[in-house]
């Protein structure tokens, strides 16, 4: 084990619950964060293993929870080890040593500058045994971190993956952010990762769930066992039923790397009239990932985009700032058909909204929300589906009435105890949520003993700038505390009930989201009056 001096320290002079990032003597570029955690002095990588956030930037409690500033990933001060999604791989941690009037670190050079570790298998056979076997059914967040989760913690059974996708989990957040069409860049772990924690991959498509006999069949006839299953499908985008919608060409849904390439191929070499309808993220980041080169419109049901999550002072100010970028949007509007085009009648020209507006298209774009992915369970005689499509599920997200099934992801309701839920079954449709609720579930498989932790969650955008959000506004909030300027970029705003703040978004303010999340896990959120009256959430101390 080698040590490396830390630059420009003589000894370390940190408080329980304060970091520092310092620059390692001797390897380029490197640095390491001190965090003070509990008393105890520990060395870590400096940056979130997501984005590469600088967590000095970050929230660290005094018992050493570390949250990323920008997407709320979280890890163990001492560890390193992940707490909460949306980070994959652990940070790596290193010993301090203080001798002779300067500060070290010890640890392998290559560690040290790649400051992050990938998950370690712990294969004990502790709370598990070889004669088990997990079947997860779905690719995306939900079963990666679920997968993720069940070798961490020791998980030594089967472990077999069914994904009709075609590809390995990726990153999907970056479709409609970046409208990204190379699964290599968007994947997170590659074959070879899956191999080395024997996780056996299947591409084919669940058409049929025995619970009595616990197999799963697949569209190829393929049966497969399982003690445990994990129902990850997540969402199936929506289309509308209107008139030209379902025959024209030049429609496109997006959820998948193969309507990604559908759209981008579309879009070709610019300069296309682009019509995208539904104003919530999906529509408004597609806008925005498209509107550099192209003539792009909105159309929303809504008074402004975003107003039903976000309000319409929010909304009003984040249009305007995307009409400086030149998206022109047709608010409170409603669509009645899609036209042929002209040149070529198989091909959308337009798009008819009910007041008799025509917009011309060279394509469409729909972002319109998704259904629960579901569609294979709806004739099951065992399993209860409720309206919306979802499976209601407990805390562990163990499916109601069902032994050994568990659903995450889209297709899951649960019962929300952050500010405002009361318990009451709530479904969020957020990439990290679902990796924290496949984390959840893995935890229960390998310990039924152990008690789920709330975690709060967390969605994240690119709209003129980074929009961070946290909480959950599903349950109704009445009223909002508005701090900065939207339209600037720069502001923070909590939705209420009540005094109860139950969520907020920001732009410009970090780490005011990863705070805010910290401060709901712990219920220690100040009150709307509190923050109506000029309090900073950056200035408020975390609770010991």
């Amino acid at each position: 084990m080698s040590e490396f001096k830390l630059k420009g320290l003589s000894s370390v002079s940190l408080q329980p619950g304060d970091k520092q990032e310092v620059e390692v003597d001797g390897i380029e570029g490197a640095k390491v964060l001190l965090a003070n955690v509990a008393g105890k002095i520990t060395a870590l990588g400096p940056n979130c293993t997501h984005y590469g956030a600088p967590l000095v930037k970050g929230v660290l409690t005094k018992s050493g929870r570390l949250t990323c500033p920008w997407h709320g990933a979280c890890f163990n001060g001492t560890t390193g080890d992940i707490e909460n999604a949306p980070a994959l791989d652990s940070l790596a941690t290193f010993k301090v040593v203080e001798k002779d009037g300067a500060v070290y670190v010890q640890g392998e050079e290559a560690t040290i500058k790649a400051g992050r570790r990938k998950p370690n298998f712990k294969c004990s056979t502790n709370g598990s045994s070889q004669t088990d076997k997990v079947v997860v059914v779905g690719g995306g967040s939900g079963a990666l971190g679920a997968i993720e989760a069940l070798r961490e913690k020791g998980y030594t059974g089967p472990i077999t993956m069914i994904s009709d996708e075609g590809y390995l989990p990726i990153d999907r957040t970056k479709l409609s952010k970046a409208l990204m069409t190379d699964p290599s860049k968007l994947q997170w772990r590659d074959a070879n990762w899956f191999k080395s924690g024997s996780v056996e991959i299947v591409q084919d498509k669940v058409v049929d769930v025995d619970l009595n006999n616990k197999t799963v069949t697949t569209e190829s006839k393929e049966k497969y066992q399982y003690n445990k299953l994990i129902l990850a499908t997540g969402g199936s985008p929506r289309s509308l039923p209107l008139p030209g919608f379902k025959v024209l060409e030049n429609i496109f849904l997006l959820r998948n790397i193969h309507h990604a390439k559908k759209i981008v191929d579309a879009i070709g070499d610019k300069g296309k009239k682009i019509v995208i309808i539904g104003s919530s993220f999906i529509g408004m980041e597609v806008a925005n990932a498209t509107v550099a080169d192209n003539d792009v419109t909105v159309v929303g049901m809504e008074s402004v985009p975003l107003e039903r999550v976000m309000g319409k002072e929010v909304g009003a100010g984040l249009q305007k700032a995307l009409e400086g970028k030149g998206i022109k949007f047709k608010m409170s509007a409603g669509v009645d058909e899609a036209e042929p085009s002209g040149s070529d009648p198989a091909k959308v020209g337009a798009v008819v909204l009910k007041d008799g507006t025509k917009l011309e298209a060279d394509l469409v774009i729909l972002g319109v929300g998704v259904a629960p992915a579901t569609e294979y369970l709806k004739e099951n005689k065992v399993i209860r589906l409720e309206e919306d499509g979802s499976l209601k599920t407990d805390e562990n997200f163990l499916v109601t009435g069902l032994k050994d099934v568990y659903a995450i992801g889209d297709i899951a309701s649960y019962p929300y105890h952050g500010p405002g839920g009361n318990g009451n079954y709530t479904r969020i449709e957020h990439w990290n949520v679902a990796q924290n609720q496949g984390r959840t579930a893995a935890n229960h498989i390998v310990n039924p003993a152990l008690k789920p932790v709330f975690f709060t969650p967390v969605f994240w955008s690119a709209l003129t700038g980074q929009l961070r959000y946290c909480g959950n506004t599903m349950n109704g909030w009445d009223d909002m505390v508005l701090q900065g300027n939207v339209e600037e970029g720069k502001f923070a705003a909590y939705y209420c009930k009540g005094e109860t703040v139950v969520a907020m978004t920001s732009m410009g303010w970090d780490p005011a989201m990863s705070k805010t999340a910290e401060l709901m896990k712990m219920g220690a959120m100040p009150s709307k009056k509190e923050l109506r009256d000029g309090l900073d959430i950056l200035d408020v101390a975390l609770p010991n």
